[in-house]
């Protein structure tokens, strides 16, 4: 049994082969950027009004009106002295323009304008290069791709982005007792529901399960769907089968199948059961059979895995010191991630924090790591932002 610093050290050192491929710009969020980008010219590209109003020469009360530039208008305007110009938002502002004054601080009377408030030099002119310069960087290689990203990339004019390739993952769920939701339970059953949370949890951090599967308590079939699923995974998990109890055989069927195992059993609560190996340059977590476990050790130990795979310059979940709300004990000689709920900056632990229950997982928006001791209303913990 390993420490919970150890077991990260073990994930995070492994060796990972990146890949890239060119995606087009619209399907490229989600992706950590493979290349840094720099901005092939200076954003804004010109000098451009910052709303609706008249664009101005020299700072006085009244100005005569002599044309209009709408956004999108490519032609060049100059202005002199006393002139003033109706511009839009996003409008080119004429050569010479003192200050963009907004309409509704103006009146007009024919071609007179009158101007009801005190200019500024350049007041609601957006400069030229005032939000990047050409060929700055803008973004480095490992770049998370957002939709503000998306929208930034585009502004620059690039219509396709090398990014990283993400890694194929596969799951198999374990369990005589587990029946599909949707089926008819018998006595001693239960609705199997971690294949479906990790799949959602992959999802909610932008990766997809290819394919996954539900398997009986049988060494043979387990042996065989570890098989077919390797062979096709660049990550492969399991959820349940991996304890010590007489039908647990994920451990004995990964080892039969040439996976190498890096560690097995963390000192910690929840999760101690989880099982982590390698194939070649295939990775396999094999994940606790309990749903707040099975969560648990997705969130800490796969998910920087996936991240790092995929190329991205930080892996794992926000990490905060923040207050706790009320006093607490933990109990035992093991830390623990403890579900629960961060709000305005402080820190409430939740009720329900046995590894089976789900309902406290499903009401947390954090998990509070905490070695055994007693802890103090105040007092600052390591909060991990889910």
């Amino acid at each position: 049994m390993i420490s919970i610093e150890n077991a990260l050290q073990k994930i995070t050192q492994q060796q990972v082969g990146l890949r890239k491929k060119e995606v087009s710009l619209e399907n490229s969020i989600g992706y950590w950027l493979a290349d840094t980008i720099r901005a092939p010219f200076d954003l804004p590209a010109f000098d451009n009004s910052a709303m609706d109003g008249y664009a101005v020469c020299g700072l006085q009360e009244t100005y005569e009106i002599i044309g209009e530039v709408a956004a999108g208008d490519t032609g060049n305007k100059t202005l002199v002295e006393g002139k003033a110009i109706r511009i839009f938002t996003g409008g080119k502002v004429p050569e010479n323009t003192s200050a963009v004054v907004m309409q509704e601080k103006t009146e007009v009377d024919g071609n007179t304008l009158k101007v009801l408030m005190e200019l500024k030099a350049n007041q609601n002119v957006r400069p030229k290069g005032g939000e990047l310069s050409n060929g700055q960087e803008v973004f480095q290689q490992g770049q998370h791709i957002t939709a503000a990203t998306v929208g930034l990339i585009g502004s620059l004019g690039f219509d396709q982005v090398s990014v990283f390739k993400k890694p194929s993952i596969r799951l198999i769920s374990t369990g005589n007792e587990l029946v599909p939701p949707g089926k008819p339970l018998s006595s001693g059953q239960i609705y199997e529901s971690n294949s479906y949370a990790i799949v959602s949890a992959l999802k909610k951090y932008d990766f997809e399960c290819a394919e996954k599967q539900q398997i009986k308590d049988n060494y043979n079939q387990i042996k065989e769907g570890i098989a077919d699923y390797l062979a096709k995974s660049d990550v492969l998990l399991l959820s349940g089968g991996i304890s010590v109890g007489d039908y647990d055989y994920v451990k004995e069927a990964l080892e039969e199948n040439g996976v190498e195992e890096v560690f097995y059993k963390i000192a910690q609560k929840p999760g101690k059961p989880l099982y982590f190996g390698r194939k070649g340059h295939k990775f396999v977590f094999a994940l606790p059979g309990n749903p707040a476990s099975s969560l648990t050790c997705f969130y800490i130990y796969v998910l920087p895995l996936l991240q790092q795979m995929s190329g991205a310059n930080a892996a794992g979940l926000p990490r905060i010191k923040t207050p706790l709300t009320h006093s607490f004990e933990l109990k035992g000689d093991r830390p623990a991630f403890l579900k629960a709920r961060l709000e305005a900056s402080e820190v409430s632990i939740l009720d329900g924090q046995s590894s089976s229950m789900i309902h406290s997982m499903a009401l947390a928006n954090a998990l509070v790591l905490l070695e055994p001791g007693i802890y103090n209303e105040s007092d600052n913990v390591t909060c991990i932002i889910l």
